[in-house]
């Protein structure tokens, strides 16, 4: 998800439409907060995994 915000900003940068960069803003957060929420062992979505 975080891959695809950057790719969406950097699009929306280029081409100048600004939902693209919008929705890649919103997608590079909700990455980061999910990835902060799985690295702290917090379940995300009811799943847990064992590594």
């Amino acid at each position: 998800m975080i891959i695809l915000g950057v790719i969406l900003l950097i699009i929306g940068f280029l081409t100048g439409l600004s939902i693209l960069w919008t929705i890649g803003i919103i997608l590079l957060v909700i990455g980061a907060i999910l990835w902060i929420l799985g690295a702290v062992g917090r379940e995300v979505g009811g799943r847990r995994h064992y590594w």
